[in-house]
């Protein structure tokens, strides 16, 4: 890893040090991949899985906005996931109108697999550091965790207040 540059001090340091970790999930993810692959999925089509996976039973436009596509996009990706076996559709029960969206037992088959392989890998790693570092780790992955949640709830508020109609508050006069 690349010492961080001077400037913004702790913020320039972390934001650097989550750079380069991120980079060598990616080298370990790959990794586990190429160990065993079972299905080619794209990292946008692993996303709709994992959003899936914690909301099981949504509808296209939900899962378009909870990833940030537009809703050809996004039904591209499920016809793919589809064809591959890993999600399912079906009737909306509050509305004919509308497809639920599932995971498969192939699908959920495929998370547990990649999650096993990355845990792995992780594991290894892992094991090589102290019991003090074990713990700074997961105190700050829980910090950075909770930081990228209330981001996401900010941007989120932020879309939906764009999205709301403007008061009417002029007044007409004659």
């Amino acid at each position: 890893m690349k010492p961080a540059p001077s400037g913004n001090g702790d913020h320039d340091a972390a934001t650097h040090a989550v750079r380069d970790v991120i980079e060598l999930l990616e080298v370990l993810w790959n990794k586990g991949r190429d160990i065993t692959t079972t299905a080619p999925v794209s990292s946008s089509q692993l996303r709709v899985l994992y959003v899936l996976d914690g909301a099981q039973g949504i509808n296209l436009r939900t899962l378009g906005e909870v990833l940030g596509s537009a809703p050809s996009s996004v039904s591209r990706m499920c016809d793919r996931l589809h064809a591959l076996g890993f999600i399912e559709r079906s009737l909306s029960s509050a509305s004919r109108r509308e497809l639920e969206l599932r995971l498969s037992g192939q699908g959920e088959s495929y998370l547990k697999e990649l999650r096993a392989r990355r845990e792995s890998a992780l594991l290894e790693v892992i094991s090589g550091m102290t019991r003090t570092d074990r713990a700074a780790l997961e105190q700050g992955l829980r910090g950075f965790r909770t930081a990228v949640g209330t981001a996401a709830d900010s941007a989120v508020g932020e879309t939906a207040a764009a999205n709301r109609p403007p008061a009417d508050d002029t007044v007409e006069t004659a």
